[in-house]
């Protein structure tokens, strides 16, 4: 369908904050947060410790050298902002191999459309200027190695392209691009007998979409950060018998992107005096947003760790968690749930989540679905997310 330029901006409302929030921490391409997979979905987006599958270059590529399949592949499609349009969407394709027992490659490719949107000129809002279909784009590869039979690791690069630039008479529409690595670790432990049932401990972590900031306009205060970010999560499979099982699993997630030292809250500015008249006003607001935007993305990581105003009170409510369980059936049924939790000063959003999976032969079909438990609109809500799992050739035991 065609929407007018106006949509572009709702797209990323959820990332700007209302009134009653006060330092938001917003980045360029979000479309790289977003969960992809049905399975991850469906337990509040976890997937940094939990058992590998064909997803886990999202969460986790360190998770591949733990695969069970010599090689599989995925494909997903999530609708995006349902209540508003009907041509938005994220999708992305996957493909894994492993080279031997304790290592393996993969590859994966995301692509963010937007849809179709109808610009108008300011000056006559009834003459149709041009038609354009902006999106987002993301192709990465990594390759993860076990360092030993119970751990192991991976790096991956990832290359990003933006194309959200529209063209007028006075710019071009030159998308932008950049790049970003990941580096992650995976702790998986031998089945564990205890009185009643065995058991499985995981852990995991992952520092994801470490890369230079993105520019629309090639200048030092127009680029923005992109979404690097420290996920830790931990897990433990209850093994009731031979036929059941269930997993429990724990999520943190902080991004490592600056504090913006001034905020909008309740109709005011609040921050520092920036220019030293003894007020805190507009000015003051600018001045802080350049020096914002001027910060290095390296210098940009290692200030995210203890930066916030507020001291580490503030630190603590940017850190996102989610909780989520599964339960599932001879691996050929499963069924999930999940709670995700930010900081109302931060996002605020929060939201419920049910999934469930299901296999035949070597085709896995997994389908989540979002509640959300804020006031804050989520992109998401009511939207069913599909996923598609095919695995193939030799199959490993787990020790």
């Amino acid at each position: 369908m065609k929407k007018t330029i106006l949509l572009t901006l709702s797209l990323f409302s959820f990332s700007l904050i209302q009134a009653q929030q006060e330092r938001p921490i917003t980045t360029a391409v979000p479309f790289l947060t977003v969960a992809a997979d049905a399975r991850a979905a469906g337990m509040a987006d976890i997937g940094v410790a939990t058992s590998a599958d064909a997803f886990s270059q999202q969460w986790n590529p360190a998770k591949y050298a733990f695969a069970l399949y010599k090689q599989g592949a995925s494909a997903s499609y999530t609708p995006y902002l349902t209540g508003l349009a009907n041509d938005i969407s994220l999708g992305q394709i996957t493909y894994y191999n492993k080279i031997s027992d304790r290592s393996a490659f993969a590859g994966s490719i995301r692509y963010f459309g937007f849809g179709d949107i109808e610009l108008r000129k300011t000056g006559d809002p009834e003459e149709q200027f041009a038609t354009v279909a902006p999106n987002e784009f993301a192709i990465d590869g990594s390759y993860s190695l076990k360092l030993s039979e119970k751990f192991s690791m991976a790096v991956g690069a990832r290359f990003i392209h933006s194309n959200l630039k529209v063209a007028t008479d006075n710019t071009d529409a030159t998308a932008a691009s950049t790049f970003a690595i990941d580096v992650a670790g995976f702790y998986q432990s031998e089945e564990i007998a205890y009185n009643s049932f065995n058991g499985r401990w995981r852990a995991g972590f992952n520092l994801q979409n470490l890369g230079p900031k993105i520019s629309y306009d090639n200048d030092e205060i127009s680029s923005n950060f992109i979404p690097a970010n420290l996920k830790l999560g931990g897990g433990f499979d209850f093994i009731l018998d031979d036929y059941n099982k269930l997993g429990v699993n724990l999520e943190l997630n902080k991004l490592l992107v600056p504090t913006p030292k001034v905020g909008y809250n309740n109709g005011s500015y609040s921050g520092k005096d920036m220019n030293g008249d003894g007020t805190v006003d507009e000015t003051d607001y600018d001045l802080a947003y350049n020096d914002y935007r001027k910060t290095g993305w390296v210098s940009g990581l290692f200030k995210s760790l203890g930066d916030a105003p507020d001291g580490f009170k503030e630190e603590l409510k940017e850190v996102m968690y989610s909780v989520g369980a599964e339960y599932s059936y001879q691996d050929a049924f499963a069924m999930r749930l999940g709670y995700h939790h930010e900081n109302i000063s931060k996002s605020g959003l929060r939201y419920f989540s049910l999934g469930a999976g299901f296999k035949y032969t070597s085709v896995k079909v997994d389908v989540s679905y979002l509640f959300s438990a804020s006031k804050i609109p989520n992109p998401l809500e009511n939207t069913l997310r599909f996923s598609l799992t095919f695995n193939f050739g030799d199959k490993y035991e787990e020790y």
